[in-house]
């Protein structure tokens, strides 16, 4: 199709199973969720649905921002559901999920952002199970502590905020966002709880140069960033940003040796690495990094978790 890039051979996307997609999405209208998986065209969906895995969307499915990447609507969102994490317990439980991710569409119309809907969140599945640990992938807030805090104290197991891109693309891709601020939440997370895991993902093949992702990765780690996926950037259709180039599987594996070397507990690079991609998988490998700490809690929740879990 004009407007394109050719996808290479190397890249394979799973075919998409209707009868999967079906169940899946019954499950979340029955309950009045949804899901990331579906709303952002996530091409892991398939597999992940058919291992009863998948990352719930609160708040609604439209955002007040228009990031040029993005799949997911921009517009007028409806208020919040309040029973919307009873929902999502609910599905939790009929899906037999054993480590639980939770992102949003940004929703600069509310006062606290919906960190307070986070954290309603995380405390109901935790009143469901103690021991599942719930992974929360956040927006900035618009830079307000109080709002992070009021996610900070349900504690969260991983609290992710992806960086995106380079601070070069930001006006382009993230008119609404600033680099600096998303740096500063990460960074203040860890002020708030130095035992929080905390996690950010990139995208690559939208203008950026092999230097550039290096010098965010850096930032990413001098604001003590412990967790990171990198996946490559496909275009939802001609009205979102433009493809650049893909990036070779060599390249990929080049930054997660670099993001090794640089100090990140775990590190995730591919083609079709998305935010919680291999979550739960990415969650153990980080608790497994403190067996060398006496009494560690964590690790006693990641062996727990061992075996029993598929990550998105």
């Amino acid at each position: 199709m004009a407007g394109y890039t050719r996808r290479p051979e190397w890249l394979k996307l799973s075919a998409l199973e209707p009868t999967i997609l079906n169940k899946a999405t019954k499950l979340t209208r029955d309950l009045k969720l949804h899901t990331v998986c579906e709303s952002a065209r996530c091409p892991n969906r398939t597999e992940c649905f058919s291992e009863g895995t998948a990352t719930f969307m609160i708040l609604g499915n439209i955002c007040t921002r228009n990031c040029t990447f993005c799949a997911v609507k921009c517009g007028k969102p409806e208020a919040p559901d309040p029973q919307e994490a009873d929902h999502i317990v609910q599905a939790v439980d009929r899906l037999g999920l054993r480590y639980v991710v939770v992102t949003s569409v940004t929703r600069d119309d509310l006062p606290d952002g919906g960190s307070s809907q986070f954290a309603q969140t995380i405390r109901a599945i935790h009143k469901y199970d103690s021991n599942i640990p719930v992974e929360v992938l956040i927006p900035d807030f618009q830079g307000s502590a109080s709002a992070l805090q009021t996610v900070v104290d349900a504690s969260p197991a991983v609290l992710n905020h992806n960086i995106e891109t380079v601070p070069r693309l930001y006006s382009a891709v993230r008119p609404q966002a600033k680099y600096r601020r998303s740096l500063d939440l990460l960074k203040q997370a860890k002020l708030l709880e130095d035992s929080l895991l905390t996690k950010s993902g990139l995208m690559l093949g939208l203008g950026e140069s092999q230097g550039e992702v290096i010098e965010v990765m850096t930032d990413l780690r001098q604001a003590g960033c412990d967790l990171l996926t990198i996946g490559q950037y496909l275009q939802p259709s001609l009205e979102h940003h433009k493809l650049v180039r893909y990036i070779r599987p060599e390249e990929s594996e080049e930054y997660q040796i670099v993001g090794r070397k640089l100090g990140f507990v775990s590190v995730m690079s591919g083609p079709l690495v998305r935010s919680s991609f291999n979550a739960a998988e990415m969650y153990i490998s980080a608790t497994r990094e403190s067996k060398r700490k006496p009494n560690s809690s964590a690790e006693n929740e990641g062996r727990g978790l061992a075996g029993s879990v598929k990550g998105n």
